[in-house]
């Protein structure tokens, strides 16, 4: 269980994603395997603004002055326009701890 960052909602590894600062800026880390501290957001645009809004991500990331999200904007945008209805856009072929779902013969 991990707490999103925006809405402050704890959830499944799997349903949130994990940022990271690089450079001064967050990006996705899709595989969460980048160095660094990371900060857990749900895949969606109300979260990410709730973020950005209360300055989350300088604090979770604890990285000194404001850091781009253009990057995570782009990723959640997309995500949120491309899911199933019915579905988490996170949760789609991913276990809990984030791996792609192996099919079984």
């Amino acid at each position: 269980m991990r707490t999103c960052v925006g809405c402050k909602r704890r959830a499944l590894i799997g349903e949130l994603l994990r940022v990271v600062a690089v450079a001064g800026r967050v990006v996705v880390d899709e595989r969460r395997r980048l160095p660094g501290r990371g900060a857990w957001l749900h895949p969606d645009p109300d979260c990410l603004a709730k973020a950005e809004r209360r300055r989350a991500f300088p604090r979770a990331l604890r990285a000194p002055g404001a850091l781009d999200t253009r990057e995570v904007r782009e990723h959640v945008e997309h995500t949120a326009t491309h899911h199933e209805p019915g579905t988490s856009p996170g949760s789609r072929g991913t276990k809990e701890a984030g791996r792609p779902v192996m099919s079984q013969p």
